[in-house]
């Protein structure tokens, strides 16, 4: 695997797997399972909410620059080894790939979640 950094800066948004709300997002399921993926096999990749995480998206200059520019709606920002790559649209599965040199079918596994239930 190649060696680079990757970070993402979302939008406000209650979870970053899309499957919360009236309406599931299926580029957030997709995006959430390929990072998922990625992080199993130890790369550099980190997702930020503006909701959770404002501070980070002021003291990134570059990532400042655009929400300068262009405001809340380019989000997301996608940052390659600090440098901006993409703007309004998440990467594709086929950018991740090429970033991290695997294979797209490697970025299909899902975040498993734990469901707690208690029967009476």
């Amino acid at each position: 695997m190649k060696k680079v950094k990757v970070e993402i800066f979302d939008p406000a948004m209650c979870c970053s797997t899309g499957v919360c709300g009236p309406s599931v997002d299926p580029d957030l399921t997709r995006v959430a399972s390929a990072v998922y993926s990625l992080e199993k096999k130890g790369v550099d990749i980190t997702r930020y909410n503006l909701a959770n995480d404002p501070a980070t998206f002021s003291d990134n200059e570059k990532v400042n620059q655009v929400l300068h520019e262009k405001g809340v709606d380019a989000l997301p920002i996608t940052l390659l080894d600090n440098e901006v790559v993409r703007v309004g649209t998440y990467p594709t599965n086929e950018d991740f790939a090429e970033w991290f040199e695997t294979k797209t079918d490697e970025l299909m596994q899902k975040p498993g979640v734990r469901v707690s239930i208690k029967l009476n």
